[in-house]
């Protein structure tokens, strides 16, 4: 760990990004803003991807960024990124939402002080959001340059994904509501970056109490076999399903 508190590799040169030219460091200010930032994220084409959106003013204008602004009078952190979500990029079917962190760092913003709490929200994979044209999905294992700390706390999200998929039913944040064991697997090599087998996953996830068989199948393709049993996650609210389980990668 530096001394600011981050991982010593969680740095923009280390991950393969570029750090974005039209931000510099400025003086300290005094805290002029609260926001509430969100990194949402959704499997697609069997990718990890986040959601991001290019600034419009400076500082770091034409940059990419995390969704999100400053909370409005009244408002709790939650119902204003929920908001913002909504009207600015036009994601309202959030299967998940959590409060992730809060990054203080005085330098994190040029020109002013701002603290931002960051949320992570999910997708579920059957749905594919109307989005603005400056805004985007991106593989999130391959971010673009990107404004202040946001690169870094895009990282955050991926390691806090990747921590309640071996503790919690999470994984049906991700999965539309029925799906075979192969799509369900997909998913979660997608957001491990590691292989998963099917097998092994459903022999897991049925232990833990996590998903059940529909009693439906999909049908054979072309080359016959077996049609493809359906599952369901049996709540679709989260739940500790293994306190101190870990899905590793295969050895």
């Amino acid at each position: 760990m530096t001394g600011n508190g981050r991982d010593e590799l969680d740095t923009p040169q280390e991950n393969g990004q570029a750090a974005s030219p039209t931000c510099t460091a400025s003086e300290h200010a005094e805290l002029s803003a609260h926001e509430a930032l969100a990194v949402v994220l959704q499997i697609r084409d069997g990718e990890l991807c986040v959601l991001l959106w290019r600034r419009a003013l400076p500082p770091c204008e034409g940059a990419w960024a995390l969704p999100g602004g400053r909370l409005g009078r009244g408002e709790n952190l939650g119902a204003s990124i929920r908001r913002q979500l909504a009207q600015k990029v036009d994601v309202r079917d959030l299967s998940h939402l959590e409060q992730l962190e809060t990054r203080s760092d005085p330098g994190r913003v040029p020109g002013r002080r701002a603290l931002a709490t960051a949320y992570l929200g999910l997708v579920p994979a059957d749905v594919d959001p109307v989005v603005p044209e400056d805004t985007g999905w991106h593989p999130a294992a391959q971010l673009p340059s990107m404004a202040f700390d946001h690169a870094s706390i895009v990282r955050s999200g991926r390691r806090r994904l990747r921590a309640k998929l071996s503790y919690t039913n999470v994984g049906y944040a991700l999965a539309p509501p029925e799906f075979t064991m192969s799509e369900l697997s997909g998913y979660y090599r997608a957001a491990l970056g590691h292989d998963v087998a099917a097998t092994n996953l459903r022999r897991v996830l049925l232990r833990r109490g996590q998903i059940q068989e529909t009693g439906r199948s999909v049908p054979s393709g072309r080359s016959g076999g077996r049609p493809a049993a359906l599952f369901r996650f049996r709540d679709r609210s989260l739940e500790i399903t293994d306190a101190f389980a870990v899905l590793r990668p295969p050895t």
